[in-house]
C-alpha cells in the first residue's frame, strides 16, 4: 500500500475510528487536525504525520494535501458552513492532484429540510465534477451518539431524547463504517459507489430503553425532553427535532453487510461494550 492519506479530523470521535482501520491495513495516514494539541490523540489513533490546518483556511489545507493520494473526510457535526467548506475541499484536493476522495456523507440526503443532510449533495456533486475517483458512504444513525450520556442513563435507569420515544431509527456502529472507509481508501472494489451502511434493526426508544434494560439486567425507561428546554444548540437542530417527532430514519443492512463480508455489529453488543467499559477498574 504505497498511497499517502489525508484523514480530516484524525482526533476526533469518528474520523479518528477510520484512521485506526487504515491503520490496522498498514496505510501511510497524514492526520490533519485543527490545533497541535490533538497531536497525540491523532497518533495514538494511527497516523504517521500530522498536518495542523484550517478547513477555512486554504493554505493551511493546501499544504496539508501537498504529496496526497487520497483523502477521507467526514465533516464536523452541525458546522454553520458545511456546503461550502466542503466544496472548498474538494476544489482543493483537485488542485493538489489528489486522485480519490472518500466522503462519509450520511443517510438520506434528499431530506433537505435537515440541513445537517442538505449540506451534503453540494459536496457529492463537487466530487462528481471533480474528476477524482470517489466513494460516497451513507451511514444511519451512530451508535456511538449514546455513549455521551450513557453513565446518566445507566445510573438514573432513564434514557432521553429531545423528540418522541416512539420514531423508528436504524442506527450503525461507526467502526463498521470506518471499516468500509478504510477498503474504500486500500482498495479499488468500492470505486465509484454510493453505499447506504445500516445495522439491523429499526427500533423506537422505547425498545431501546428495553434493550439497554436487558444487558444491565434492570428496568429502563424511555423519555422524551422538551427541546425548548435545551441551550446553546447549533442552528438547524430544532428543526431536526421537530422532524424526528413524526419521521425516524429507516435504511437496509444488506450493502452493509456484503462489504464487510460479515454481520454488521449489533446494538446490544455495542451496549455490552458500554456496559464492561465503565464496570472495569481501569476507568
Amino acid at each position: 500500500m504505497g498511497q499517502s492519506i489525508l484523514a480530516v479530523g484524525a482526533a476526533g470521535n469518528f474520523a479518528g475510528l477510520v484512521v485506526r482501520a487504515l491503520a490496522e491495513r498498514g496505510a501511510k495516514v497524514r492526520g490533519l487536525i485543527h490545533s497541535p494539541e490533538h497531536a497525540v490523540s491523532a497518533r495514538r489513533n494511527g497516523a504517521t504525520e500530522i498536518a495542523v490546518g484550517d478547513l477555512r483556511d486554504p493554505r493551511s489545507i493546501a499544504v496539508a494535501l501537498t504529496g496526497i493520494d487520497y483523502v477521507f473526510y467526514i465533516a464536523p457535526a452541525f458546522m454553520a458552513d458545511e456546503a461550502e467548506v466542503g466544496v472548498s475541499l474538494v476544489s482543493a484536493s483537485q488542485r493538489a492532484g489528489v486522485r480519490r476522495f472518500v466522503f462519509s456523507s450520511v443517510i438520506h440526503p434528499v431530506l433537505s429540510i435537515l440541513v445537517n443532510h442538505a449540506a451534503k449533495p453540494p459536496v457529492e456533486q463537487a466530487v462528481l465534477l471533480s474528476g477524482m475517483e470517489y466513494t460516497f458512504l451513507h451511514p444511519a444513525v451512530f451508535y456511538q451518539n449514546f455513549e455521551f450520556g450513557w453513565h446518566r442513563t445507566s445510573q438514573t435507569g432513564v434514557i432521553s431524547q429531545p423528540w418522541s420515544i416512539d420514531t423508528r431509527f436504524t442506527r450503525v456502529d461507526f467502526r463498521d463504517v470506518a471499516e468500509c472507509a478504510a477498503i474504500a481508501l486500500t482498495d479499488d472494489r468500492l470505486l465509484y459507489g454510493t453505499f447506504e451502511l445500516c445495522a439491523d434493526g429499526r427500533l423506537c426508544l422505547t425498545e431501546v430503553a428495553d434493550l439497554i434494560s436487558t444487558v444491565l439486567n434492570r428496568p429502563m425507561a424511555a423519555k422524551r425532553v422538551d427541546p425548548r428546554s435545551l441551550e446553546g444548540l447549533p442552528h438547524g437542530m430544532l428543526t431536526m427535532f421537530g422532524h424526528y417527532d413524526h419521521h425516524g430514519i429507516s435504511g437496509n443492512s444488506l450493502t452493509l453487510r456484503a462489504i464487510l463480508e460479515r454481520p454488521p455489529r449489533t446494538l446490544r453488543a455495542y451496549f455490552e461494550e458500554l456496559r464492561d467499559r465503565e464496570c472495569s477498574p481501569s476507568t
